[in-house]
Formats: C-alpha cells, structure tokens, sequence
C-alpha cells in the first residue's frame, strides 16, 4: 500500500505517534495545477491516522497558508510536531513567494498548537534565520531565504531544532548548505545558534533532516537531489543521505555522508514499526520520468558495521 491522494500531488511528510496511533501530516496541492513544480507555491499541510504505518484514513487539511503578509502568506512547508504536556505542538515552515512565476522565497518557521492533533490553531511565533550566522535573501546569493524543515527533539531539559539553512561567507556560493540549530528550554523562546555542519560539504541544501538515536546508531538522515550536489558530489546521484552526529556536541559529518537511497525516494523519514524497529519512509518522487507525489511503505533498516544505516539486507550500502 501507499498513502496517495487521486487529486493531488502529495510529498513531504512527518509522522506523530500517540498511543497505538500514528498520525501522517502530509503537504500536498492540487493535480489540476498541471505542472508539478507549481506545487511548492501551493502547498498545504494534511492529516491522515493509521495503526500499521500502511493503511491510512485520510481526514483532510489541517493547516493552510495565513493572510497577506503573514510569514505563511502563500504556502505551508515542513514541519515536525511534539508533545508539551497537555498539548501537541507543530513547527512548520512558513513560505512567501513575491512574485508569480519566480522561485525566490522566504521561510520562517511558524508554529500551532493541537489537544488532539486534528484540529490546530496558529500560534503568534515566528523564527527568522540570524543573517549574521546564515545566507539570507537580501545577500543575493542564492533564490531563497532558506530556513525550513524544523526538526524538533529533547536534548537533558532543553528542546533543540535543525534546520535547514545557508552559511554566509563560504566561498562557493553553490556549495553552502548546512544543517542549522536553534535551541529553547520553553518550546516558546529560541536562541539561534551557529550551524552544526560544515559548508563546503558537497550540499546546495540539507533539506529534512531528522535525529536518529539508539539501536546502536547516532546520526542525522537529509535528502539533497542530484541538481543541489555541489563542489566534489556534483554530478553524482541524490536522494536520501545519513550522516553521523556527535551525541555531545550534536556536530554533524555531512562531509562524509553517505547515500541511504537514490532520489527515486525523497525527503526520508524515519519511523519505528509496529513492532519498534527502524524503518524508512519516503515520497515516491520520479516514476518513468514523472513525478508520482505519493508517499510509501516502511522500509526497513538496520546498523551496517560503520554504524550508519542502510536497508535491511544491504550491508554495504549505498556509497556517496
């Protein structure tokens, strides 16, 4: 089975799991755009609910873009949620285009906030990348502001995010992408911080990126096509990538990241299963040279003797 919507083209996902339930938020726009790029500019959040990861009752849109000017005013990105006590939080990002036809954009991470993780209400907040630390639009080097894909997850008593994010200053303009960080003890205040990658690691963007702690791995899982590798990945084969983290100091070797699976499966996530092991999940990207936009089934995974992650039966893994 895949989750599919026949009218819409679906991608980018993130899953919450309460109790025995899982709950699939979903971005997805209208088939009858025509062409599968103008998606991104019309994107909204949805929300399906299943107990095995594989059949999903699909209960429809949950988050759709804000008023003119708001830091959601054309489409909403992204995101991860969480537990807070009674309430269930969404951090998600916030897209504004300027002009039609263009790709130039800027995110801004929004939240929401749920008592049962259908019906969500938009919270004032908003969090900007710090342009004294990372790439922001008015540098002019690159088409967005980007800032995007919060990944949310408890450190000791404090809350850290990773994002997706542009260092200022690298030589190579293209080659700038990095995994940023911002830190809260609150869930409500933010202090952003330097980046914990490197630029110059052959990424335009790490885009997703998700921790993944325990069953005898540390690491960090993006996605990064084949047209943003950059410097010595240039012209290889994207997709979906792991990379070690430091558990410490949560420092990320995307200098030596390797490739989980090729980008015919896109914007990873990793799952437990029913029975709590490690699986991968992603959208079904490209199909016989068509976008698909429909997302499918766990896959399961395991350590390979480097402790990274590869796909159950293939120990040697897919090598950058």
């Amino acid at each position: 089975m895949t989750f599919s919507r026949p009218d819409s083209w679906v991608w980018d996902f993130w899953i919450a799991r309460d109790g025995e339930t899982f709950h699939l938020f979903y971005l997805h726009a209208p088939r009858s755009l025509g062409d599968p790029d103008l998606r991104h500019r019309n994107a909204r959040i949805g929300h399906a609910v299943s107990t095995d990861l594989r059949d999903w009752d699909d209960l429809g849109v949950v988050i759709g873009p804000g008023p003119d000017g708001s830091i959601d005013a054309s489409a909403v990105w992204t995101g991860c949620v969480v537990r807070d006590d009674a309430r269930w939080l969404m951090f998600y990002t916030g897209s504004r285009f300027f002009r039609d036809g263009e790709i130039t954009n800027v995110e801004t991470v929004a939240m929401a906030e749920s008592s049962d993780l259908n019906d969500w209400t938009k919270l004032p907040f908003a969090l900007s990348a710090d342009p004294e630390r990372y790439e922001v639009l008015a540098d002019g080097t690159w088409h967005e502001e980007a800032w995007r894909d919060p990944w949310v997850f408890r450190v000791g008593d404090e809350w850290h995010m990773l994002l997706t994010a542009r260092a200022r200053g690298a030589a190579d303009d293209r080659d700038r992408g990095v995994i940023a960080r911002a830190r809260s003890r609150d869930l409500v205040e933010w202090t952003v911080e330097a980046r914990v990658s490197a630029p110059g690691s052959g990424f335009a963007h790490l885009e997703v990126p998700q921790v993944v702690s325990g069953d005898g791995v540390e690491v960090v899982i993006f996605s990064c096509d084949s047209a943003h590798l950059a410097g010595d990945r240039a012209g290889q084969r994207g997709g979906i990538w792991v990379a070690r983290r430091d558990p410490e100091t949560g420092w990320i070797d995307a200098g030596e990241a390797r490739l989980l699976v090729d980008e015919s499966l896109y914007a990873g996530r990793i799952v437990r299963d029913t029975d709590g092991a490690l699986s991968l999940m992603g959208f079904e990207n490209m199909v016989d040279g068509s976008f698909e936009g429909r997302i499918g089934d766990p896959r399961r995974l395991e350590a390979d003797d480097d402790g990274l992650l590869v796909l159950a039966g293939d120990r040697e893994g897919a090598r950058a």
